[in-house]
């Protein structure tokens, strides 16, 4: 028998306040069409004064271990893959921890930038499948829009704040591809291309968070190369075609790198969840946004097969293969 990471419960929370492309086309020189054809983004949620990334973690756990009929204090492990934590130290998941009450299990945070929820998620399936849990919540939470430099119209107009998270169990599968759960990950990095997509600031450069800047001919033309390579990777680990795959749950950058990559693969586009034009790029967070869309919606049903990528700053890229 081989054990498995299984999905029991997913939740999400975008902060109350919303920009519209509208809205943003009074503060910066930009408007709705000019950000709607290089994007495909119409809206962004941005955290409230004093709400931080550990608020934002917080609700979606929350509403996930209420969707996996589950109580935070039988949690074994929390780890939050997030860009934005709310102090350089201690990690923002020990805030998460704390207010669902379950003091002494380990909880730390990833920091893999727009792919950390795909290697938060490989780092609890392994935990899972080593047998040292039984359960974990694994929460990308992310306030983007504290770094951004508001007179930066190629950056600024991108990106959105919220969180979204995962309630995973430990349960037995036989070992196919037909089991629930997750069957693979597959990580990769590349710090050659680090000044591609970075934050100019840091406590060992300048003392401060800094903003995002980004290079973004060269972030498209690698993202659509590198997506494309991890979903074939994982479809190959397993012995599947992308035809077996019933919905891809992108990281949610940018419309046009999805309909790249579903192109590429040969993918049909209706097969792809979308929510960037709603939310933006949220970083960490977008992809268990995107998943807590359309399980939400219907789209995503038990037993369905889903594939997961992204790539973000570094370069860092992935995929994760689940069976809901």
């Amino acid at each position: 028998m081989t054990i498995r990471s299984v999905i029991q419960g997913v939740g999400s929370y975008l902060p109350a306040k919303n920009v519209t492309n509208a809205e943003l086309a009074k503060k910066v020189d930009t408007s709705d069409e000019w950000i709607v054809d290089r994007s495909g983004i119409r809206e962004r949620h941005v955290a409230a004064e004093g709400e931080k990334t550990s608020d934002l973690a917080i609700a979606a756990v929350t509403k996930a271990l209420a969707a996996a009929g589950r109580d935070g204090k039988d949690i074994d492990l929390f780890i939050v893959a997030t860009t934005t934590p709310d102090h350089t130290f201690p990690a923002t998941a020990a805030r998460v921890q704390a207010a669902l009450g379950r003091p002494g299990v380990p909880s730390f945070d990833v920091q893999a930038v727009c792919s950390g929820f795909v290697y938060g998620l490989a780092v609890a399936d392994n935990f899972i499948k080593a047998g040292q849990v039984k359960s974990a919540v694994v929460v990308g939470a992310e306030a983007m829009t504290r770094l951004l430099d508001w007179n930066d119209r190629t950056t600024c107009v991108l990106f959105g704040d919220g969180a979204g998270a995962v309630v995973l169990g430990a349960e037995t599968g036989t070992g196919v591809t037909t089991d629930r759960g997750i069957l693979s990950t597959h990580l990769h990095s590349d710090g050659n291309y680090y000044d591609m997509l970075y934050c100019d600031g840091g406590p060992s450069t300048t003392q401060t968070s800094g903003y995002i800047r980004m290079k973004g001919k060269e972030v498209f033309r690698h993202a659509v190369v590198n997506l494309a390579e991890a979903v074939q990777e994982a479809l190959t680990a397993n012995k599947i075609s992308i035809d077996a795959v019933d919905w891809l749950v992108p990281h949610q950058a940018n419309k046009r790198i999805l309909d790249g990559t579903a192109h590429k693969l040969g993918l049909d586009p209706a097969k792809v969840i979308v929510t960037v034009d709603r939310h933006a790029n949220t970083s960490a967070a977008s992809i268990p946004l995107a998943l807590a869309a359309g399980v939400a919606d219907g789209r995503i049903k038990p037993g369905n097969l889903v594939l997961m990528e992204a790539m973000g700053g570094g370069f860092t890229w992935g995929s994760v293969l689940v069976r809901m």
